[in-house]
């Protein structure tokens, strides 16, 4: 799963417009922003196994401080903490923490058994990226629905706004495909440093886009 999170974050634009789409962006994709940095650490490990499941070649077997489900809520907290002592909103701050949450549940319906309900708990995960078809309009589903409305949320102040918004929209899906689409990385320390890398051209991106965009206000029907 990497659009699909991307479409959350979209989404996420009309609840809370005075919230960054980077913001948005960040929180939805914080579990594999701390990700590789534990890897390059060494607190957490992956192993390259192609075949393992039809869509990735990677085996998670030692995640639990990103990716179990109790850490990723704890995460999610403190992602909305820090919001919320920086900009003083709770609805922000809630809504941040249910994205970087959403990451975990997301990735449930997309993963094999592979992630922890807590560190050494047992592990779960529906296992679509063994039914490519299947987990392939799923994601396209939540991407296209949450950057429609994104799209129906703020419009363009400028033509940067315009077209660096549908540059951005194109740009996730293909970089997706070329992850699931390439050869296996030659490496572990390779994986980690691109995607430790990754995130954050993306970050910038999203976040001068949405300099260049404004919210729609739309009126309120009298009764």
């Amino acid at each position: 799963m990497f659009s699909g999170h991307i479409g959350v974050a979209f989404a996420a634009k009309r609840a809370t417009p005075r919230v960054s789409l980077a913001t948005l962006v960040l929180a939805a994709q914080w579990l594999d922003v701390l990700w590789p940095i534990f890897l390059l650490l060494g607190v957490e490990h992956v192993r390259i196994d192609p075949g393992r499941t039809r869509l990735t070649p990677l085996d998670f077997y030692d995640y639990p401080w990103t990716h179990s489900a109790v850490i990723a809520a704890a995460w999610g907290v403190a992602f909305g903490a820090v919001h919320f002592a920086l900009k003083r909103s709770v609805r922000a701050a809630a809504w941040l923490g249910a994205l970087v949450f959403s990451h975990w549940a997301l990735d449930f319906v997309t993963h094999v058994r592979d992630l922890p309900l807590w560190p050494g708990g047992p592990r779960v995960g529906l296992g679509l990226w063994n039914a490519p078809a299947a987990e392939a309009v799923l994601e396209a589903f939540i991407y296209l629905g949450g950057a429609a409305i994104y799209f129906r949320a703020t419009r363009a102040r400028d033509r940067a706004g315009r077209w660096g918004a549908w540059t951005f929209a194109a740009l996730i899906p293909l970089i997706h495909l070329a992850s699931t689409a390439g050869p296996p990385p030659p490496s572990v320390a390779t994986l980690a440093w691109s995607a430790a890398v990754l995130p954050w051209p993306l970050l910038l991106f999203a976040w001068w886009i949405d300099r260049h965009r404004e919210t729609v206000v739309r009126a309120t029907p009298r009764p």
